[in-house]
């Protein structure tokens, strides 16, 4: 039996010293101390290869996972430097092969593998990794048809997420100068290697960022830039009509970057209309799928864009004579039905001659029916002429004057005042003016007056004693 351990043949509550024996008992965390030094000297770096299970990235950047193959299991982790150089985003049940260092981790008595590396274990890891992350995109519609919009047939200005180093800008930016000349935005992003897809995301995110151009009544030029800035003029960098994200051609590993979640996302979600134009024809990307249109190669995506300017001139010049032309006929057409209207309409002559020749008569009928009447004027004029001689003129006068004096004096004779003369009153009522003839009538007038041959008197009819009698008033001379 090992000295260093205690008899355990007989129990004891408490612990006592052995004799000769200083050492005191070992802790927990030194024997774990001693098991992670054993486990780091022993194995150092190692590589191994394994499928995800359980992979989480926690809030601090750091990822957890674990490898595994069909008899065992070993826990990983991979600090937040090392995770944020990966090239791809790591997926449950994709085989990879991770390099780094075995150690243990004391807190839960485990062994575990600090990764460095992680890395696809060949093209069909890579493959299975594709497909399973073009099934949950798919699943969420970032691919479907009927979210596609159409591109713009002229746009004013062109985004572009590529190098600025590479072949593929300079085939872009020559196409579009032989085919249209456009204002273009340049947005220079790595497009492979670490870091690119997060830099590729960003610039789609970044020109659906810039504000979009004031809506203007009168069209206004566009601003000569050098590089991303204005030399002249409005200074404001406004949001591009389309965009193109562009690459040249790569094996699968190098256009991965377009393959990320990331970048599928942003361009999926950007509201300007891009074209995907990632590597060759023969080359597929998830971002083609996510983009509006994909192009088979960069300088196909220029052409895409812009329509050619010459064959724009060509087309406006050919609707200018066809327009011209279709106003030409109408013109013509309408001069022509003018000219066939006047021959069917009767001419001035035969319109009026009828009109004329009445009035020819109705002038001639006139003449003569007042040459008529002036005769007829004249023969009552010789008729009754004799009696508008002197003599007889005087005969009448004298006859008319007799009867208007026998008629004034008979009305001198007829005159009520006449009796005033002889001591007679005429009572008059004051309101109407009338002759009072009855006592009824004056009881019904109130107020009369008095006519005396010398002046008029103003009276009031009243009854004491119920008989009627004249009280005279105010004397008016006449």
């Amino acid at each position: 039996m090992d000295d260093r351990f205690p008899d355990f043949s007989s129990s004891r509550l408490v612990a006592e010293p052995r004799p000769n024996d200083n050492a005191a008992p070992e802790s927990v965390s030194e024997l774990a101390g001693r098991l992670k030094r054993m486990v780091e000297g022993e194995f150092g770096r190692v590589r191994l290869r394994g499928e995800i299970s359980g992979y989480k990235r926690a809030s601090s950047g750091h990822v957890y996972l674990a490898l595994k193959d069909d008899a065992a299991l070993i826990d990983g982790v991979m600090w937040r430097g090392s995770a944020g150089r990966l090239a791809f985003t790591p997926q449950d049940g994709v085989e990879v092969i991770a390099t780094g260092k075995l150690t243990t981790y004391p807190g839960r008595s485990r062994y575990q593998i600090v990764i460095d590396h992680l890395e696809l274990a060949g093209e069909g890891a890579l493959m299975a990794l594709l497909e399973k992350l073009k099934a949950k995109l798919a699943g969420e519609g970032l691919f479907d048809a009927g979210k596609k919009r159409p591109l713009p047939f002229l746009p004013r200005t062109i985004g572009i997420v590529t190098s600025p180093t590479g072949a593929v800008i300079r085939d872009i930016l020559h196409r579009l100068e032989d085919r249209c000349p456009t204002h273009v935005l340049v947005w220079p992003v790595k497009v492979q290697g670490e870091g690119a897809a997060a830099e590729i995301a960003a610039a789609v995110r970044g020109f659906a960022a810039l504000p979009e151009r004031p809506t203007l009544d009168k069209p206004q030029p566009y601003p000569r830039l050098r590089g991303n800035a204005a030399s002249s003029g409005d200074t404001t960098i406004y949001r591009p009509d389309l965009l193109i994200v562009a690459r040249g051609g790569g094996s699968i590993e190098d256009l991965w970057c377009f393959n990320e979640e990331v970048v599928v996302r942003a361009v999926a979600a950007s509201p300007i209309p891009v074209i995907s134009a990632v590597g060759h024809e023969t080359d597929t990307t998830l971002c083609d799928h996510a983009a509006d249109l994909r192009a088979p190669t960069p300088t196909a995506a220029a052409e895409i864009a812009v329509p050619v300017r010459a064959d724009l001139a060509h087309t406006i010049a050919t609707l200018s004579l066809r327009t011209q032309r279709c106003a030409r006929r109408y013109h013509d057409r309408g001069r022509e039905q003018l000219a066939g209207l006047v021959r069917v309409m009767p001419r001035r002559d035969a319109l009026l001659g009828p009109q004329r020749q009445r009035l020819d008569d109705v002038a001639g009928r006139l003449s003569l029916a007042l040459e008529r009447r002036v005769a007829t004027a004249r023969r009552s004029l010789d008729r009754h002429g004799h009696a508008l001689r002197p003599a007889m003129l005087t005969q009448r006068l004298a006859q008319a004057r007799a009867r208007f004096d026998g008629t004034a004096r008979m009305l001198e004779q007829v005159n009520p005042d006449n009796l005033l003369q002889k001591g007679y009153v005429r009572v008059v009522a004051r309101a109407s003016g009338k002759t009072v003839a009855s006592a009824a009538d004056a009881r019904a007038a109130g107020a009369v007056q008095l006519h005396f041959r010398d002046g008029v008197l103003d009276a009031k009819v009243e009854r004491p004693g119920g008989r009627a009698y004249v009280e005279p008033t105010q004397p008016t001379l006449l």
